[in-house]
């Protein structure tokens, strides 16, 4: 266990708000105006909640009430709370995609930090990029931190069915495309998608980095599953409140539990949970921020033989809503640890073990999290595949996709960008059947730019009609954690700087083996050299602003799609005053 820090100690907010000199009585001058005391500014803890509350961000619509719950912890606990609105990167609002500004959300947060009079941290987060991207901005200055998230929507119903946020979006508009159910229902099932405050409802990715972050060890134990308008949603916020003045006091760091084993936690959880592939990407990005030598290799390592015990769309039939009333997260880290899979020294922001947390809750349903024999499948990591099209890896979520495309031969048939497949994808005189394989470039960190969400493409409606729901689809894409499908994602090198699946041709044969991890292109080395040597870029480049230096700096998807400049380097996290 670490060893407490010394307390009482200066702490980094006295650089700003102690003594009596000219600069000290300006910060601390100006702050007064809000109507603080004199004797707020004594030495106790100054908390900033980074809060990423926004209108636009409607998972996160919630979040300035439970911030209140979470000054309320901190008040009681001693500390000196203040509110610091930061960067919302909205997966359901941003064009082209929320993960092009992830990385700047982080940059932000990062700074928002550094540059203010803060002792410790609440990272107050909720939406699928607002996890990682505070984590890995508190990460880089490493500051006391922890995470409360906004939690999950209630259960949708339409028509006696659950709908599950995102997973039945894909699925109704599906049966749209195949005659199978008018536009009109599929307004009429709109309403029952989002029917409270919260994040996705299934084992999407916001739920996904929920529980990453749980298993990590950077928030209190049971936090990833609470409902968002349940009220132990408030009080968890108020206990997160408390804790983080007890967790400056003791100078507990996120190096201290974002450790490499804390790592291999978390993909094991995500192989039980059934998360998101996006999470591949966010925690190679976060590890990097922190130091850690995380690699897709420790993906297929730690996760390949690990069931997916969680019951919960898109993979299984449940919601978030049963799978909190079941015991939520830490009845899935007990099952690992009874299982010889989970490190159970781990640290965690409470101060203790993450087996110390977990050992004697109970599983209150075992429908919704299964016993290891009647799993959803009995390998449920994330898959990592290699070969001459995947040089540097691809992903595949087993627990998502169709046991008999497992293993695949088919003809290529390729959409050069996503307005490429939109123009084609509907038209009968496409040449395609459900033995094909569907190849989507130019979606990747640099070629969307940004890496939306594209790689579970729709199937054509010609092969939908014959009753087909799946077929094996690649790209350099990413996928929402709330789809579904045989689907090879974060093809790397991607299309956009010349990786191989930018030369692939309209009819090459595509082989796909999942048991042997093995993503080939059918065609001999020397016609493989021969395209890549002939091809060009193809797709028009940004001159400015952000977008100009996120195509100059954003890496690759195999380690995290992160800016080149940001990993690794956490400094000094004292601000150095200008006055």
């Amino acid at each position: 266990m670490k060893k407490k820090a010394e307390w009482p100690r200066r702490l980094r907010s006295q650089e700003w708000y102690g003594g009596t000199s000219r600069d000290v009585i300006y910060h601390r001058g100006w702050l007064k105006n809000q109507g603080y005391p004199h004797d707020l500014f004594d030495g106790r803890p100054v908390i900033g909640i980074l809060n990423t509350w926004s209108d636009m961000t409607p998972c996160n619509g919630h979040l300035r009430e439970l911030a209140e719950k979470v000054k309320a912890g901190v008040w009681e606990a001693g500390g000196f709370p203040l509110e610091v609105p930061v960067f919302s990167a909205s997966e359901n609002t941003f064009r082209p995609t929320a993960m092009m500004y992830r990385n700047l959300a982080a940059l932000a947060v990062e700074e928002a930090i550094r540059g203010q009079p803060m002792d410790g941290c609440v990272l107050l987060v909720g939406c699928d990029k607002t996890t990682p991207s505070l984590l890995m901005g508190a990460a880089s200055v490493d500051l006391p931190s922890i995470v409360v998230t906004g939690g999950p929507m209630l259960n949708g119903y339409f028509r006696g069915e659950r709908v599950g946020s995102g997973t039945h979006l894909w699925k109704f508009s599906e049966m749209v495309k195949a005659g199978e159910m008018t536009q009109a229902e599929f307004l009429e099932a709109e309403a029952s998608m989002s029917r409270s405050s919260g994040t996705c409802n299934t084992m999407g990715t916001a739920s996904t980095m929920a529980s990453m972050a749980e298993a990590l060890g950077m928030a209190l134990s049971g936090n990833a599953a609470i409902p968002g308008v349940d009220s132990r949603r408030k009080v968890m916020a108020q206990l997160t409140g408390r804790r983080i003045v007890q967790m400056v006091k003791d100078d507990l760091k996120p190096s201290e539990i974002m450790t490499k084993q804390a790592f291999e936690n978390a993909i094991r959880t995500n192989a039980a949970i059934g998360g998101s592939t996006n999470a591949v990407i966010h925690l190679l990005a976060i590890a990097g921020r922190v130091g850690i030598d995380l690699t897709l290799d420790d993906w297929d390592r730690c996760g390949r033989d690990v069931p997916t015990i969680v019951n919960l769309m898109p993979s299984g039939k449940y919601l978030m809503e049963e799978f909190f009333y079941a015991g939520g997260l830490p009845v899935v880290l007990k099952r690992l640890g009874e299982a010889g899979l989970l490190h159970k020294d781990a640290l965690t922001v409470s101060g203790e073990t993450v087996w110390d947390e977990v050992k004697e809750v109970i599983n209150w349903n075992e429908d919704v999290i299964l016993p290891a024999e009647k799993a959803l499948t009995s390998s449920g990591g994330i898959v990592v595949l290699r070969g001459n099209l995947a040089p540097k890896g691809a992903v595949l979520k087993p627990s998502a996709a169709s046991p008999h495309l497992l293993v695949h031969r088919g003809r290529a048939v390729v959409f050069e960008d996503i307005d490429d497949y939109k123009a084609k994808i509907n038209d009968d005189s496409l040449d395609i059947d459900e033995t094909c394989v569907m190849v989507m470039k130019n979606c990747g960190p640099k070629g969307y730019p940004g890496m939306a969400e594209v790689g579970n493409m729709g199937l054509p409606p010609k092969v939908l009609k014959k009753g087909i729901l799946d077929m094996v689809r690649i790209s350099d894409a990413r996928m929402s954690g709330t789809a579904y499908g045989t689907v090879v994602l974060h093809t790397s090198p991607e299309a956009a700087v010349g990786g191989p699946l930018a030369v692939v041709k309209n009819g090459d044969m595509i082989e796909l083996d999942v048991p042997n991890r093995r993503l080939h292109l059918d065609i001999s080395d020397e016609e493989l050299a021969r395209r890549l040597a002939e091809w060009q870029p193809n797709h028009d480049l940004p001159t400015s602003g952000y977008a100009f230096l996120h195509q100059q700096h954003v890496e690759g998807a195999d380690t995290g799609a992160d800016l080149d400049f940001l990993k690794g380097c956490r400094g000094n996290a004292v601000g150095k005053d200008s006055h």
